[in-house]
C-alpha cells in the first residue's frame, strides 16, 4: 500500500525506534518503495545508517560494561551482553569480507566475530583464548547477516578458566559453532601460566 511521504516518514521513524537493527532493504520492502527512497527519507530525517545506529545502541548500553577488551575491538556489533552469562553480536557480510571469485565469506571473519564475542562476555580485565574447537556448517555469502550468540557454559575459578559456546546463524540456519576455552585473570603474574598452557 502506497502512503504519502509524510505518513511514510512518520512510520519510518516509529519502525526504526522500535527496531534500530532493521536494514534499508527491509524498510523498502515494508513500505513498498525503493532502497534509494528509504535512504533519502533517512537523510531528510537525520536518521543514521544501520551501522551507525547499531554502534550508537552498543555504546549507549554496553560501552562501560565490557571489561576484557574495548567495545570497538569486538568484531561485529554487540547488541546484547550479560557478563559471564551471554552475549549477541551482528556481522553484516560485505565485499571486504568475501573472496572475489565466489562471494563467499572468508572463514576467519566468522571465527573473529565468535572469538571476540567470547572474550567480551567474560567479566574480567583479562580474557584470552587458550583453546578453540570450531566447526563451519555452511558457506556464508556477501550481503548475509551473521548473528553470533555466546553463552558461558561453565567457569572454574580454581583454574581461572571459562568455557564459552558460540553459535552463529544466518536467519535460523546454524553456520558456525565454536567452543572457546577462555583463560581469565586480572593478575599480571598469571600471564606466564597462560603462555605455558597454550
Amino acid at each position: 500500500m502506497r502512503r504519502s511521504k509524510k505518513e511514510r516518514q512518520h512510520l519510518l521513524i516509529e519502525t526504526i525506534k522500535n527496531n534500530p537493527f532493521i536494514t534499508d532493504d527491509e524498510l523498502a520492502a515494508k513500505f513498498y518503495v525503493s532502497v534509494q527512497t528509504v535512504r533519502l527519507d533517512r537523510l531528510e530525517l537525520s536518521i543514521p545508517e544501520l551501522r551507525e545506529r547499531i554502534k550508537n545502541v552498543a555504546e549507549k548500553n554496553f560501552g562501560d560494561e565490557i571489561r576484557a577488551l574495548p567495545l570497538e575491538e569486538v568484531i561485529g556489533e554487540v547488541i546484547d551482553i550479560n557478563l559471564d552469562q551471554n552475549a549477541i553480536s551482528i556481522l553484516d557480510i560485505r565485499k571486504e569480507h568475501v573472496f572475489k571469485r565466489n562471494g563467499i565469506a572468508r572463514g576467519h571473519h566468522l571465527f573473529a566475530q565468535a572469538n571476540s564475542l567470547a572474550v567480551a562476555v567474560i567479566n574480567d580485565e583479562l580474557a584470552l583464548t587458550a583453546k578453540a574447537n570450531i566447526k563451519f556448517s555452511r558457506s556464508v555469502k556477501e550481503n548475509e547477516r551473521v548473528i553470533a550468540k555466546a553463552r558461558v557454559v561453565e567457569t572454574d575459578t580454581a583454574s581461572r578458566r571459562s568455557l564459552v559456546e558460540v553459535n552463529s546463524y544466518v536467519g535460523n540456519e546454524l553456520v558456525f559453532k565454536g567452543e572457546f576455552d577462555m583463560y581469565r585473570s586480572n593478575h599480571q603474574e598469571k600471564d606466564e601460566e597462560y603462555e605455558n598452557s597454550y
